[in-house]
């Protein structure tokens, strides 16, 4: 497994990863994994754009009804 060292880190984000650590009950070192895992883990913007262009060009075609008029509908019932 490969190991990260991060020098000269602030004193106070240290502190704070700490505090986050005791508060989730692991170490300093499976926090810091944690989030790094966690951030890796998510879509670039690049993704993100890419995923609702597609999202967009599924529902282009399709037409909607008025929610507005739904909900009055459902309301007075």
């Amino acid at each position: 497994m490969v190991q990260v060292l991060v020098r000269d880190m602030d004193a106070e984000v240290v502190e704070r990863l700490k505090q986050r650590a005791r508060r989730h009950g692991r170490s300093l070192q499976k926090e810091a994994k944690a989030i790094l895992e966690d951030a890796a883990s998510r879509p670039t913007m690049d993704e993100a754009r890419e995923a609702a262009e597609g999202i967009r060009r599924r529902l282009a075609r399709r037409t909607f009804s008025d929610s507005a008029a739904l909900i009055r509908e459902d309301r007075e019932r």
